[in-house]
């Protein structure tokens, strides 16, 4: 089947909102048919996340999210930073430093396992997931900064697994994460007790 008649055409684009590292827009869109339709549009420069097994555990943080009114366990991650002209940064690189940030360890290993789009229908953001294996505490670790409140704390990844397929993790890009992990163990890729040691 082709869907090059799926395919939008942007014609306008309206900027909404400027914020410290989204912005919001209205596109207008002209279709295959010719029929013009405004999109919204959150502008986000993109984001890691990182898979982190350490002793047979995967590192989770708990944070507190205003859009979901509540606390979520969830896989480390961080957004992308922006240099003066708008490029983004390495992913490898902001996974290596937002793991730092958020848990006080680095790590030996690092493999790429898959990238995506985390919500499609209004936004940009486009996620960078990491296997990070070898973990070792990092020198002159004191805390995540200081607007991010977190605790961080060990899930044997069995119990991570059963969680994501119990419904109990509610964050997209840790279901993904884990999901993954499972996948790695059943096909006999990775045996997460001996992850990096």
């Amino acid at each position: 089947m082709d869907d090059a008649r799926l395919t939008e055409t942007t014609i306008s684009s309206h900027l909404i909102h400027t914020g410290r590292y989204l912005s919001v827009r209205v596109d207008t869109v002209l279709d295959a048919d010719g029929g013009e339709h405004q999109r919204d549009i959150v502008d986000h420069p993109g984001a890691v996340a990182i898979l982190a097994l350490v002793e047979g555990s995967v590192l989770m943080v708990h944070q507190y999210r205003t859009p979901a009114g509540r606390v979520l366990p969830e896989i480390p991650a961080g957004t992308l930073e922006r240099d003066a002209t708008g490029r983004t940064e390495d992913p490898l690189g902001a996974a290596q430093r937002e793991l730092g940030e958020e848990t006080g360890v680095t790590a030996e290993h690092w493999r790429h396992l898959v990238s995506f789009f985390t919500a499609p229908g209004f936004a940009t953001e486009y996620m960078h997931l990491y296997l990070a294996t070898g973990i070792a505490p990092l020198a002159g670790y004191d805390g995540p900064e200081a607007d991010e409140r977190l605790r961080v704390e060990r899930v044997p990844w069995r119990d991570a697994v059963a969680m994501a397929t119990s419904g109990t993790i509610a964050d997209a890009k840790t279901l993904v994460a884990l999901l993954w992990l499972e996948r790695l163990v059943n096909a006999g890729e990775l045996d997460p007790d001996d992850a990096g040691r």
